[in-house]
């Protein structure tokens, strides 16, 4: 079966190669009976790679459960797993069969497998080298045939280095690793996932489906769902609902979105430092600044050039201006000089590269026209620099320091 079929009989929506990569690992290692890791942030949808694994495997007839290990208590875990004799401790009636006991011949998906206290680790363990486990309060040996496929959000290394997960565990568990992409790499599948949520919530609601116009479309591309794609299909959900009118703009998109989580500078992992991360955003600021405020500086510029005649009028106002926005430019660079630019790491992935500042062409030709300027006024004033600099917007300190700067006479 290919890949392209696999997503149409277990529902997977995207195109992304990252998630092709996934689906292709997950359908060739279902044909042995390696101990499979999932791993993914919370919301990537996990939970179909066990699934593909057994229905694509000769346990396929066999039963198949998942077991969220992070909802069970930690009291009854052992219990639950593996079972336990009667009278084993308090309200233990009769005896039971864990999972591993029912699933014997099938798939069990331990869920959130980081979550498991060690001792069951231990026990989890012994299962997965030998086949063999006990009942809580029993000394009976027993044997089980189970593929094991485990899922976890959490970053296991760290785990082990904190002293709660157990290293041979991992490596034993960790034989064939995937990794499902978040949602904000997979920036070519999210208008097709809120297409799919959108249309399933107009069928179930039995309403017109909402669509969002181009603009929407982007920022719902260039969002970094936290929440990957249940934070997305629970947005489509709210909108298809609430909201009266189908076709949805930016304004009504923002108000079901988180603030403050939208940019994409890229946000603070965890054991990255603080101060790199400030350091780091503080540069992107001040180069969308410097261009920004160039471009203002240019188009100016170019204004005043277009309209000569209107010049003499309003000379004081343009140089003004003019000297503002330059001196801001010139703030901008001094104020980036301090700032050490690292080299990009693979937790920016998907941030775009920050273009540099153009290079200013005209800063020649704006030299000549800020000289034109300050001789038009000293004629205009016979000379005077202190009713020449009060026309020009600028103290007569800095109009001398000028005069001395270009040689003019």
């Amino acid at each position: 079966m290919d890949i392209q079929s696999i997503k149409q009989r277990f529902g997977i929506i995207g195109n992304s190669p990252i998630l092709d990569r996934a689906i292709d690992i997950a359908r060739q290692v279902a044909a042995t009976d390696i101990t499979v890791l999932v791993s993914g942030e919370s919301g990537t949808g996990k939970e179909f790679f066990p699934k593909i694994i057994h229905q694509m495997s000769a346990r396929k007839h066999g039963p198949y459960i998942a077991v969220n290990c992070g909802a069970i208590p930690e009291g009854t875990i052992d219990s639950e797993l593996f079972g336990h004799e009667k009278g084993s401790f308090t309200g233990a009636h009769e005896a039971r069969k864990g999972y591993f006991e029912v699933v014997d011949g099938g798939t069990i998906f331990l869920d959130e497998v980081a979550e498991l206290p060690l001792g069951t680790q231990v026990r989890l363990l012994r299962v997965l080298e030998s086949g063999e486990f006990l009942r809580v309060g029993s000394s009976k040996v027993l044997k089980t045939n189970v593929r094991v496929v485990g899922a976890t959000n959490v970053n296991i290394p760290d785990a082990i280095s904190n002293g709660k997960f157990r290293q041979d565990l991992y490596y034993r568990l960790n034989t064939v690793p995937i990794l499902v992409p978040p949602l904000r790499e997979r920036k070519d599948d999210i208008y097709l996932l809120f297409r799919k949520f959108a249309s399933d919530a107009a069928e179930k609601y039995r309403m017109p489906s909402i669509q969002l116009d181009e603009d929407a479309q982007q920022v719902l591309r260039n969002y970094r769902w936290p929440g990957n794609i249940r934070q997305l299909k629970n947005l489509t959900e709210q909108l298809s609902i609430i909201e009266k009118n189908r076709v949805i703009d930016v304004p009504i998109l923002l108000k079901y979105m988180p603030q403050g989580q939208s940019s994409e500078l890229p946000v603070l992992f965890k054991g990255e430092d603080a101060s790199k991360f400030n350091e780091r955003e503080l540069l992107y600021k001040v180069l969308f600044d410097m261009k920004k405020d160039m471009n203002d500086l240019k188009k100016l510029v170019m204004n005043l050039l277009q309209n000569e005649d209107t010049l003499s009028s309003n000379l004081g106002e343009n140089i003004h201006l003019i000297k503002r926005l330059y001196q801001d430019f010139e703030e901008s660079k001094e104020a980036s000089q301090p700032i050490i630019v690292r080299q990009p790491d693979t937790s920016f992935a998907d941030h775009e590269p920050v273009q540099e500042p153009e290079e200013v062409e005209e800063s020649l030709s704006l030299q000549k026209k800020e000289i034109d300027f300050i001789k038009r006024a000293l004629t205009r004033h016979e000379g005077k620099r202190k009713d020449a600099a009060r026309e020009l917007g600028i103290s007569e300190r800095t109009l001398y320091r000028k005069i001395k700067e270009y040689d003019i006479e």
